[in-house]
């Protein structure tokens, strides 16, 4: 039999997925539903190996929610993102009749989350979302995500003559594989929480494995 807590998480996860479905037309495949469904998945997971300190119904909302404004990458105000998504996220919970003393919660979380927006955790939720958003630029879904994106902004793979750029400055914004040395390794040192930290660090061996199988096939 499911518990209170399990009830209430079910039913404002239905919700969520029936106002997105129906309102969200982001063509992103690195940040659709699913995206959300696995960072909620990650979060949770995260949260009950560091004790279960952080609210699940904020966590679970602000997973949902936490890209549901995102700028392009190459957007000149990308850093505002996040910000723009904790607002519109208000609205959206206000007009569902989510509880109003945790919308507050549900939009910090949100707009701390971003990379980009460099901007404090000041709760577990923020930090336990922040962990498992920058989860998904690691590991295999984060490969998936990068060659992904990098295709959509139509950007090589990789610099045939110095992948590495042994040679010459490392540029993300030509090629896919500079992006891993630019940013991808160094996210496993940004996690917030322990479990966010062991988890990462799994995750970016794997990405290490793959460049080094690469080059051998290179």
């Amino acid at each position: 039999m499911l518990t209170d807590t399990e009830n209430l998480l079910s039913f404002w996860q239905q919700q969520l997925e029936n106002w997105l479905e129906q309102h969200h037309t982001e063509t992103d495949g690195a940040h659709d539903i699913a995206h959300f469904r696995r960072v909620w998945k990650t979060a949770r997971a995260l949260n009950q190996a560091e004790g279960s300190q952080g609210d699940e119904l904020v966590l679970l909302t602000a997973a949902y929610l936490h890209d549901i404004i995102s700028l392009p990458k190459n957007h000149p105000d990308r850093h505002l993102s996040s910000r723009l998504a904790a607002k519109e996220a208000a609205v959206i919970l206000l007009e569902l009749g989510f509880p109003q003393e945790k919308i507050n919660a549900v939009g910090h979380a949100i707009e701390a989350h971003s990379f980009s927006a460099n901007l404090p955790t000041e709760t577990w939720e923020a930090k336990l979302l922040q962990d498992a958003d920058r989860m998904e630029a690691l590991g295999a879904i984060g490969l998936a995500r990068v060659f992904y994106t990098s295709g959509r902004m139509e950007r090589e793979m990789f610099d045939p003559y110095d992948p590495l750029a042994k040679h010459r400055q490392l540029d993300d914004m030509q090629f896919a594989l500079d992006h891993f040395f630019v940013k991808l390794y160094k996210v496993a040192d940004t996690m917030q929480t322990a479990a966010g930290r062991k988890m990462a660090e799994q995750r970016r061996k794997y990405l290490e494995e793959y460049v080094m199988q690469l080059l051998t096939e290179l």
